[in-house]
């Protein structure tokens, strides 16, 4: 998921102290949803399910996460995705293809008892469905967080509300946001803390980039970002076999972009994709609103509907405690 980017925007990723990240933040949905369900599984892969079957990685990631994020003064807006551009479609079924191939690649590793493996795989088979999407937001609900539904990318509305200034910055673990003009993306900030990562024990971390940063120091516009993206491959096009980000990034200061495109890329337009990243459809009907957590609801469905341990959720609720009602931007400030 995502451009591929990290070559280039490695130098500007900035380490960030969790005291230095209170606000609000505009948290693209469907990508901290996927994290929970590739991270929160069991050594073989399998992911945390109830009695009867039902995964609840993303149940206990929302849960925990959140209450870690209030607890240090971030305020926490879920996006979501609203209906996707037509020409994503081909990206959205080549995902299908490589989920269910995962899968089925995680089921013959267990059958082999190779665990490692079964783990690496089972991670790449992760499915944001529309069960997951709907128990996501009856929780987030219930713990009194406001829920945006984008008209399109979920991305895209994240950085029209930082760029607003409904937010402070977007969370993401993708770089797309940038594209869509976010001044400001936090990355690791619901993934962090410690992590096993082929055998040993890793620290991840919060950490920002800065976007009138990244493009001074590569001394390119944000027009010059898409086409770099549109070379390497978004989330609407293949990009040029063997043409990675810093590849990319000559090729774009040296003008050679139309040629590139016309030569390798004949089937993409890239005046429309471009568009859609600097227009892309977005709403401002939306209330950002926090309110205390329905305890007893919580309880209702995450104890009694999908048998979570009373004491951990009661925990995490003592957590949340916070005063209700509608806030101004500055107040989280």
């Amino acid at each position: 998921m995502g451009v591929a980017l990290r070559d280039i925007v490695a130098p500007y990723k900035v380490p960030v102290s969790w005291e230095a990240l209170g606000g609000v933040a505009a948290v693209d949905a469907h990508n901290a949803l996927y994290q929970f369900l590739s991270i929160i599984r069991q050594p073989d892969g399998t992911p945390l399910m109830d009695g009867r079957g039902r995964v609840t990685s993303h149940l206990s990631g929302i849960l925990f996460r959140t209450s870690n994020l209030l607890e240090k003064g971030i305020r926490p807006v879920y996006v979501f995705d609203g209906t996707p551009p037509a020409f994503k479609q081909a990206t959205i079924e080549q995902r299908r293809s490589v989920r269910t191939k995962a899968e089925e690649r995680w089921q013959e590793a267990l059958s082999r008892g190779e665990i490692a493996e079964a783990y690496k795989q089972a991670r790449s088979s992760s499915r944001v469905d529309e069960a997951i999407i709907s128990t996501a937001k009856t929780l987030l609900s219930l713990l009194g967080l406001p829920v945006v539904e984008a008209p399109s990318e979920g991305e895209a509305q994240a950085a029209a509300m930082v760029c607003s200034g409904d937010a402070r910055y977007v969370v993401s673990q993708d770089y797309d946001t940038l594209l869509f003009g976010s001044p400001l993306l936090v990355r690791n900030l619901t993934v962090s803390g410690k992590r096993k990562l082929h055998g040993r024990t890793i620290s991840v971390n919060p950490e920002r980039i800065v976007l009138a940063d990244f493009l001074s120091g590569l001394a390119i516009t944000r027009d010059d970002l898409i086409r770099i993206a549109l070379l390497t491959g978004t989330d609407f096009n293949e990009g040029v076999k063997g043409i990675g980000a810093k590849r990319a990034l000559k090729i774009v200061k040296g003008g050679e972009f139309d040629r590139t495109i016309e030569a390798d890329l004949p089937g993409v337009d890239p005046d429309a994709i471009m568009d859609f990243f600097r227009h892309p459809p977005v709403t401002g009907q939306y209330v950002l609103s926090w309110g205390e957590p329905d305890h007893e609801g919580v309880l209702r469905m995450l104890c009694d509907g999908y048998d979570f341990a009373p004491d951990r959720v009661e925990k995490a609720l003592l957590g949340m405690k916070q005063k209700s009602g509608q806030k101004t931007l500055e107040s989280w400030f």
